[in-house]
Order: structure tokens, then C-alpha cells, then sequence
């Protein structure tokens, strides 16, 4: 609560409360008001450790001590020649028991990207709001149409039963720009949900839902920008709050100037420095008040909403030592928390260049600090390797070729595995047989790593990239009154999605409770005849994974595999619920098959 005595205005500040007993116990308020900075803060419980000023009159960065006080409000009097002007009644709140210690995503989950503009509409009555400007139109592809939190939490139920263990939503903070902004990634204000989706409590009430369940909820958390309505874009604090060239300066999007040695210092600034797009602004993490006002965002986030990790967005693009102390701070508050950067890489060695402890990055003396990173190079062998006629390079030898360079991640099981995602193409549209979405997600699913999945694909949605990006964020079926079809009831869907949902549910509730796969060895073998044989093995457990990527039947003889199969002579086949005998000493594979074999 901030009240004026000597002037009517109201002070905005941020963060807007803080919690006692945190390991980061030191906190910078951002109070903004016009000419606030000619203002002297005075407390008589609170230590101010720090008051700064900057070129703009109308902010003034105040830093307190919170080590040792009780949870309360504390009064910070801001005086002009000893007289009072404001109070600001400063929160300071207890936090959840076992807040330091709560357990981020691993590779027991199983992750499912939504969009919630275009997922379900729980709440019609939120779909516009006087106080932003893009009004709902489910009629235009690119607008806003009306999905909401409210829709996310109706379907928790849906998503729990398909075998998914934790939700990660693109951004749901408040994004006010005239189109596109169901997008929601140029967010206009960084501690409040966007009220077309919902509120603040709506979404501490969707992590809540999501508890009682046993599953968990990943923030998409944009580091490198913001959008060009964002308050204090508008009335920047600082020239280098962003980065200024002047003004617009488009980025290069060469990720690789990061670590390359023989980069120039043009292009090395055009990528770091560049704006995204011309819409959002790059924010300057080299400014100690820019890092440290998203570090205290972010936890702030994470203690508020009871989160259980980010993916942050565009992870490489922004300065790299900035954003390693960034994710530092957050790991140090939340030493078992999960961080995944979206390093979009085509090169192994690249992408594991940003994963905490990489000892290629050790080479530059540069060490991330972030648990994760996402798979692109796994994506990128998939949407080619399930739909070329196999070769010396083609076919499913891309995919083995692309785990022979594990070696190069620290933690191989802590990566982000995905076919898709909200920014490629559909793998439904890229490969409309049913036989090719049974290939690939049982490749994701019993692979290293955290597999991730995109809202709809589960039903057989598709959507074209090359139509733009609202083909491929296209409304689940149902998720609004009056749909056709309703693919969230069984007795409404349509065609083939009923077969597509089944075959992913048995395949993602096996996964749940699959040790090995979780967490145990891979041993894999050189693909032969588009078939490629992988096993998963841990303690007493042991999972045989059979890709036939090959249309016609194949023989597979076990005689190769019987350093791995040793003396089994059963398998239970996880998705047909089979009994199989491996006694023959082969078996013989249908055409654009998996198989999990349970060996005994």
C-alpha cells in the first residue's frame, strides 16, 4: 500500500512484497512517481542499505535488509527536506514450508506445452478488457480468441489421464500490444498476469490444482525482452536499460558469435545487443539494476505462484555472463529448482556449450549455470529421419548419430526432448500417418532426457509453419461453447482421435513409473534396415525399444543384442499388452512399428 500525503499521485513499486528467511535477503524496490527521486526513504524497522538515483527523476532504487525480521508490514517514509510525502507500507511475508527446497521437473516428468489463448475458454467474461487494447476475434487467425487459465485448470483432469506430469505454459503475463498479443512473449508488465487470461490468484490457483494432482508447472520466463508497452519502456530509467543503437538495432540471430573465437564485435553485439524483432525491446543485462530486477522478478514468481521451473525463452541471445548470474541466483535460492534455456543450436557441441558444468564452455571460462537445455538437433533429425528412404545418412541412422554426441552434455538426462513445439511445425502436418506419430513419440518418451509434448498433437492436430504461426497454434477442439467437435469428451471425437489419444495414453502412463527410462543406461545398436534397437536399463530393470521406421516387415534376429539381452526370454510389450516370446531368436517387425519390450 502506497499513500501520498503531500501529493495525490499513487507510487508504483516493485517487487510488490518480499519474504523473511530468504537466502537472497538483500532487495532493490523500483518506486516510480513522477520526480520521486528528489525524495530521501527513512524507516525506523528497516535497514536501507542503498538509495539510488538515475537520469530519470521519476525513479528512485531503494535497498533494504530483510535478514532476521518477522513477517509484517514495515513503513518507509519518503521525505523532501525532512517533511513527510509517502508512505510506503512495505509487505514482508512467511513463505511455504519447504519453499527452498521444492523439487524442480526431471526426467521422471513428462511435459505439455499449451498456449492459453488457443487451448480453452473457461471464463467467456475475461475474453476482452477495457484496460487493454486487442479485443477478442476467434474469426482472425492471428487475434486473440479467448483461451484462459480458467480453460487450463477445466482440463487438468484430460491432461493428467493422457500421462503428462507437468504443465509448461508460453508466457501469461500481461501483454498489451494492438495485435498479436496472444503471443503474450512482448509482455507489457512482468508482475501481473494478463487479465484476458486471468489473475494473479488464477494462476497460483492453477499451480495448486496442478499439486493435487502430482503434477507441476513450468513458467515461460522471457529474459531477453520485453514489449514496447512495458511501463517502463515507456519511461525507461536509464539509455541502457535497453540496448539503444540508437533506438532499434535488429538482431543477426547468429547464436554462435557466443562462443565463436574468431567472432567480430559487430556481429557479436548485433546478435546479443540486436532486438529480437522490432516490437520488443532488448533488455540490457550488463545493468546491474536490469539483472537484478529480473533475478527478484523471477523469484518472486517462483515464491508467489509456488512454481516448479522455467523455460526461459531466447536464452542465447542475451548477454551471456549476465544471464548466467541470472540463473545462479535462482539455483542458489532453489538449489533442487529446473532451469531450461531455449538454445535453438543445430550443433551438438553448441548446445551443450550453455548446460551447467559444460567443459566446453570451461575451455572459454565460461560456466552457465543452467541445469538445461532444449534438444534442438534431436528435433531436427526427427523431421527428417522418419520420412526419407533410408540410406548411409538417411533415415533413422540421424537419430542414432545424434545420441553419439551425448558425450558432450554434462548431464545428459537433464535435456528437453521434443518433436515440436509452438514455434515449428506440427509433426502431425509434417508426417500425417498415424504410424509416424507412434514412431516419434515412442522415441521421445523412452529416450535420455525430459520428453516434451505440444497441446493437440495427441488428438492428431496439425498446422502448417509455412501458413504462419496461427496454423500451428491452432484451437483445441472443444475448447470453446458450441464447438463441433469436442475432442476432450470421448463419445465427441472425431475420426482418428480417439486412436491417436489412446495409443498416447497407455504409452505416457507406462512412462510414469518406468525407472529405466527415467533414469537408467541407454545402450543402442547401428540401425540396419531402418530399424534401430535401443535399450534402457537400470538395477534389476530392463526396456528393449524397437523403432521399424522400414514400411515393409522386417526380421530382426536377436543374435547382435545378446550382449544386452543376455539370457530374457520374455518380453512384455508395453503398448499392445502382449506376451512375447523371444525364445525363437528373432521376431519378425511390421512395417512403421515401435515396440517396448519389458525383458524377463
Amino acid at each position: 500500500m502506497w499513500t501520498g500525503v503531500a501529493c495525490s499521485q499513487q507510487l508504483k513499486v516493485e517487487p510488490p512484497n518480499w519474504w523473511v528467511g530468504m537466502h537472497r535477503s538483500e532487495i532493490q524496490l523500483l518506486v516510480y512517481g513522477e520526480e520521486i527521486s528528489a525524495l530521501e526513504p527513512v524507516s525506523e524497522q528497516l535497514t536501507i542499505v542503498a538509495t539510488e538515483r538515475t537520469e530519470n527523476p521519476n525513479y528512485l532504487f531503494i535497498t533494504l535488509e530483510t535478514k532476521g525480521l518477522q513477517p509484517g508490514t514495515y513503513p518507509i517514509v519518503l521525505e523532501q527536506e525532512g517533511k513527510q510525502v509517502y508512505t510506503v507500507d512495505y509487505e514482508l511475508r512467511s513463505r511455504r514450508e519447504g519453499s527452498a527446497g521444492r523439487k524442480g521437473f526431471d526426467s521422471s516428468d513428462l511435459i505439455y506445452l499449451i498456449m492459453p489463448d488457443r487451448f480453452a475458454n473457461g471464463d467467456p467474461g475475461n475474453d476482452s478488457h477495457p484496460d487493454l487494447i486487442e479485443r477478442a476475434n476467434r474469426n482472425l487467425p492471428g487475434g486473440r480468441h479467448g483461451g484462459d487459465i480458467q480453460g487450463i485448470i477445466d482440463h487438468l483432469d484430460y491432461i493428467k489421464e493422457l500421462g503428462a506430469t507437468a504443465i509448461w505454459s508460453t508466457p501469461l503475463c500481461e501483454d498489451n500490444d494492438t495485435v498479436y498479443s496472444y503471443h503474450t512473449y512482448a509482455q507489457s508488465d512482468v508482475y501481473q498476469i494478463d487479465k484476458r487470461y486471468g489473475t494473479n490468484e488464477d494462476y497460483r490457483r492453477l499451480a495448486a490444482e496442478l499439486h493435487k494432482r502430482d503434477m507441476k508447472l513450468i513458467k515461460d520466463y522471457v529474459t531477453n525482452h520485453w514489449g514496447l508497452q512495458h511501463w517502463i519502456i515507456q519511461d525507461l530509467p536509464e539509455y541502457d536499460w535497453i540496448h539503444q543503437f540508437p533506438g532499434y538495432g535488429q538482431t543477426n540471430y547468429r547464436m554462435t558469435t557466443q562462443m565463436d573465437p574468431h567472432a567480430s564485435q559487430i556481429d557479436t553485439r548485433y546478435n546479443e545487443d540486436g532486438w529480437f524483432v522490432k516490437s520488443m525491446p532488448d533488455l540490457n543485462q550488463r545493468n546491474p539494476k536490469v539483472l537484478n530486477y529480473l533475478v527478484q522478478n523471477a523469484i518472486w514468481w517462483v515464491e508467489y505462484a509456488d512454481l516448479d521451473g522455467f523455460r526461459v525463452d531466447t536464452y542465447s541471445y542475451g548477454n551471456k555472463e549476465g544471464m548466467a548470474a541470472w540463473t545462479k541466483a535462482v539455483m542458489d535460492e532453489y538449489p533442487n529448482f529446473n532451469i531450461v534455456g531455449e538454445v535453438w543450436m543445430h550443433d551438438q557441441a553448441q548446445n551443450a556449450y550453455w548446460q551447467k558444468d559444460s567443459k566446453l564452455g570451461a575451455i572459454q571460462n565460461f560456466n552457465s549455470h543452467l541445469p538445461s537445455v532444449m534438444d534442438f538437433t534431436l528435433h531436427n533429425a526427427i523431421t527428417e529421419a522418419f520420412g526419407e528412404e533410408a540410406a548411409w545418412n538417411k533415415g533413422m541412422i540421424r537419430v542414432y548419430e545424434n545420441f553419439v554426441n551425448d558425450f558432450l552434455y554434462p548431464d545428459i538426462n537433464n535435456i528437453l526432448v521434443f518433436a515440436e513445439n509452438h514455434d515449428t511445425m506440427r509433426i502431425n502436418e509434417l508426417y500425417p500417418e498415424f504410424e509416424d506419430y507412434n514412431l516419434i513419440m515412442t522415441l521421445l518418451a523412452t529416450t535420455r532426457g525430459i520428453p516434451q509434448i505440444y497441446y493437440g498433437s495427441e488428438i492428431g492436430m496439425m498446422g502448417d509453419k509455412a501458413k504462419g504461426d496461427a496454423d500451428i497454434r491452432r484451437d483445441f477442439p472443444g475448447g470453446w461453447a458450441g464447438d463441433k467437435n469436442n475432442a476432450f469428451t470421448p463419445d465427441t471425437r472425431k475420426g482418428k482421435q480417439s486412436a491417436y489419444l489412446f495409443f498416447s495414453q497407455v504409452l505416457f502412463n507406462w512412462r510414469k513409473t518406468a525407472e529405466a527410462v527415467h533414469k537408467g543406461e541407454m545402450i543402442h545398436f547401428v540401425p540396419w534396415e531402418d530399424v534401430y534397437v535401443y535399450f534402457r536399463i537400470y538395477n534389476e530393470e530392463k526396456v528393449m525399444v524397437i523403432l521399424n521406421n522400414n514400411p515393409d516387415v522386417v526380421r530382426l534376429d536377436f543374435d547382435r543384442f545378446a550382449e544386452v539381452m543376455k539370457r530374457a526370454t520374455v518380453g512384455e510389450e508395453v503398448l499392445t499388452g502382449s506376451t512375447v516370446d523371444l525364445t525363437e531368436g528373432y521376431l519378425m517387425l511390421k512395417g512403421k512399428t515401435p515396440m517396448i519390450l519389458e525383458l524377463k
